[in-house]
C-alpha cells in the first residue's frame, strides 16, 4: 500500500531531527556535499524549506528568494517545532489532491519534493558533521523513482548536478544521492566544500526540487 506524504515525512523527520540537533556550534562553518553551502548556511536553507512546504501544503504563496536568519537562539528546538508542523500540513484529508505551487505541480509530487529535501539533506548534515544517518527503506524505496523522474528538468535548473558514478554493487539510497550528483562517499575535508558536488537538492532559486528534489524552489518559483 502507498504511504501517504504525511506519513513518509514524519519517518523522514524522526531520522533527521537527531542529525540536526547533534550539530555543534563549532561545526556550523564546516563544509558540506552542496558546495555552495557550509553548514550552518544548509541548516538554514532546511529550515525555510520546511517551513515554506507547510505554507504549500495549505496552497498558500511562498517566495524562496527571501531567506530569513533561522540559526538563531534555540534553533535546535524550533527545527523540532517546524517539522511537526510541516507532517501535520501534509497529514491533512485531500492534502494530496489537486495542485498547488506557482507551477501548478501536483500536490503529491510537491511533496515528494520536501521528503528528497529532508532526506538527503540530513544525509549532507550527517556527512558534514560525523552523525549517522540511514533511511527508512520505505522510505527510498517510494522516493527513488520520484527523484530519478524528475532529475532531468532538475538538471536543466541547475539543480541537481549530473548524475555521480556508482557501481552496481551500490545500495538503493546511494543510487539515489547519486541521481542528484552527489558522490556517496563524500567526507570532508580541510578544504570545506572542496569535495562537494555541483548540485544540490533544492538549491534557493534554481525552481527545482529533488527536486528536491524536482524541485524544492520548484512550486514556488
Amino acid at each position: 500500500m502507498t504511504q501517504t506524504i504525511g506519513e513518509l515525512l514524519e519517518s523522514a523527520a524522526g531520522r533527521a531531527l537527531p542529525v540536526v540537533r547533534g550539530i555543534d556550534d563549532g561545526q556550523l562553518g564546516g563544509g558540506t556535499p552542496c558546495a555552495e553551502y557550509d553548514v550552518r548556511a544548509l541548516v538554514n536553507h532546511l529550515f525555510q524549506v520546511v517551513v515554506n512546504f507547510q505554507a504549500l501544503a495549505a496552497r498558500e504563496e511562498v517566495d524562496f528568494g527571501q531567506v530569513p536568519e533561522f540559526v538563531a537562539g534555540d534553533w535546535r528546538g524550533r527545527f523540532g517545532d517546524e517539522t511537526a508542523r510541516l507532517v501535520e500540513a501534509w497529514s491533512v484529508p485531500g492534502v494530496e489532491e489537486g495542485t498547488t505551487g506557482r507551477m501548478g505541480l501536483p500536490a503529491r509530487t510537491v511533496g515528494l519534493m520536501v521528503l528528497g529535501d529532508l532526506t538527503v539533506h540530513a544525509w549532507d548534515l550527517a556527512r558534514a558533521t560525523g552523525a549517522d544517518f540511514v533511511p527508512e527503506e520505505s522510505l527510498v524505496d517510494e522516493l527513488g523513482p520520484g527523484l530519478a523522474a524528475m532529475a532531468p528538468q532538475a538538471r536543466e535548473m541547475k539543480v541537481f548536478g549530473e548524475p555521480f558514478p556508482v557501481g552496481e554493487g551500490a545500495s538503493a539510497f546511494e543510487r539515489l544521492l547519486a541521481v542528484t550528483g552527489r558522490d556517496p562517499g563524500w567526507r570532508p575535508t580541510e578544504t570545506a566544500g572542496a569535495a562537494g558536488v555541483s548540485g544540490t537538492t533544492g538549491t534557493p532559486g534554481a525552481a527545482g526540487a529533488p527536486g528536491t528534489t524536482g524541485t524544492p524552489g520548484a512550486p514556488g518559483a
